[in-house]
């Protein structure tokens, strides 16, 4: 049989709690844990379906940069020699690639994650009233430029 005492005791506790003075929020209890979040697992083609390639041309470069576009802003016409994964930590980024079958477009907002399109012409805009933040992490190699303005 379950026991409805803990019940009867807890329930005036918590009226007891709800009536006290306002005051200062308690602190925040700090974690001791550590967790990880997985934002791209396995991915091995871009977000044109084209399969990654890593350059051949040096030693390998791993660049990392937060970017940032403001409202009304476009990047310019560019592309990609090496492979380059996105997080979007802020607002909503619109690109437009230029591929073989025509303009397509595509929308990435916070949260999203992807492996940009390579050696394939595009550019992005905000069109929001928000700044677009991501964090780009570029692998490359020695000799292979991250980004060719057009």
């Amino acid at each position: 049989m379950i026991s409805l005492r803990p019940l009867l005791v807890g329930i005036p506790l918590l009226a007891l709690a709800s009536c006290a003075p306002d005051g200062p929020e308690p602190a925040a209890v700090a974690t001791t844990e550590i967790t990880s979040t997985l934002l791209l697992d396995a991915a091995e083609r871009t977000v044109l379906d084209q399969i990654v390639g890593y350059p051949t041309t040096g030693d390998a470069q791993v660049t990392a940069a937060i970017i940032e576009i403001p409202p009304g802003v476009e990047t310019g016409w560019h592309f990609h020699e090496v492979p380059l994964v996105a997080h979007v930590l802020a607002g909503t980024l619109t690109v437009t690639y230029d591929t073989e079958s025509g303009e397509v477009e595509k929308v990435y907002e916070a949260g999203d994650t992807l492996i940009e399109a390579i050696g394939t012409h595009h550019d992005g805009r905000n069109d929001g009233d928000e700044t677009v933040r991501l964090i780009a992490v570029y692998i490359g190699a020695d000799g292979s430029a991250n980004t060719v303005k057009l």
